[in-house]
């Protein structure tokens, strides 16, 4: 069983579809092993076994905040053009209906309608990385979705309305990536841009005082649309930040893929 005691909240880079479960590419057989490397270290870094996880994933969005309410959640395979073997990928964690009531209750208490859905599958963002963190599929998983808008400051007041989770043994995890401007993510164009936003973005993170400010106006920042011409995958980002109002965002992850910097954080 998992603790009650207080858990952090982290953002996660989740890499590039399947890619910690199929060959690497021949011109960089490396390039994602410091990525895999952290995310198996996570669950050992916790103070405690969470009860369970809510994941925000950058691959799902709608109206209002949904979660995924099966018992056992299927997944989501998608990703195209991988290996045919990566559709046959499994991680048949328990769901968790009971923690997405609660989750739903503080919302409502924070004037955020939300929705359920007990037929999406657990997209990549969600099972890839959690293959790693937890192979044995033995911790409850709730996913919830993006709001769509993809509104910064709605996201952080998201998080501060589920912050109370964390008191509760949960685990709250935004799963995306740093930098994700696929276009460019293999040409040396944008290299100086993503440094540049991979800078700004560690020190806004660590000062709270003026961390929601900052976040709010993200896309102002150096290099903030080569990094992320749409943003789906730095929201999540907002949900772990905004769950954890007062602490400092420490980088707890940094590699360079293809010549871009891509950071994770924990916050408490």
């Amino acid at each position: 069983m998992g603790s009650t005691e207080r858990q952090p909240t982290l953002f996660i880079p989740h890499g590039g579809g399947p890619c910690f479960f199929m060959d690497p590419p021949p011109f960089a057989p490396h390039l994602w092993d410091k990525m895999g490397d952290y995310l198996r270290a996570i669950a050992d870094g916790l103070p405690a076994r969470p009860k369970a996880i809510l994941v925000i994933s950058g691959h799902w969005e709608t109206p209002n905040p949904t979660v995924n309410v099966a018992a056992h959640p299927k997944l989501l395979y998608d990703y195209y053009g991988f290996p045919e073997h990566t559709y046959r990928l499994t991680y048949p964690a328990p769901g968790a209906p009971d923690l997405a009531g609660r989750v739903r209750e503080l919302l409502g208490d924070a004037g955020f309608p939300s929705d359920v859905d007990a037929d999406r599958g657990l997209d990549h963002g969600v099972f890839i990385p959690l293959k790693l963190i937890y192979p044995d599929a033995d911790v409850p998983v709730l996913q919830m979705s993006l709001r769509e808008g993809l509104d910064p400051a709605e996201h952080l007041a998201i998080g501060r309305a589920l912050a109370p989770l964390r008191d509760e043994g949960v685990l709250i995890i935004g799963s995306g990536l740093s930098y994700h401007n696929l276009r460019d993510f293999f040409s040396p164009r944008g290299n100086a841009e993503a440094e540049a936003f991979d800078a700004w973005l560690a020190e806004a993170l660590a000062d709270p005082a003026k961390r929601d400010e900052a976040l709010i106006a993200w896309s102002a920042a150096p290099g903030a649309r080569a990094c992320h011409p749409r943003e789906e995958h730095l929201l999540p980002l907002m949900v772990a930040a905004g769950a954890a109002e007062g602490e400092a965002g420490v980088r707890n992850f940094n590699d360079t893929l293809t010549g871009k910097p891509v950071s994770g954080f924990q916050f408490g």
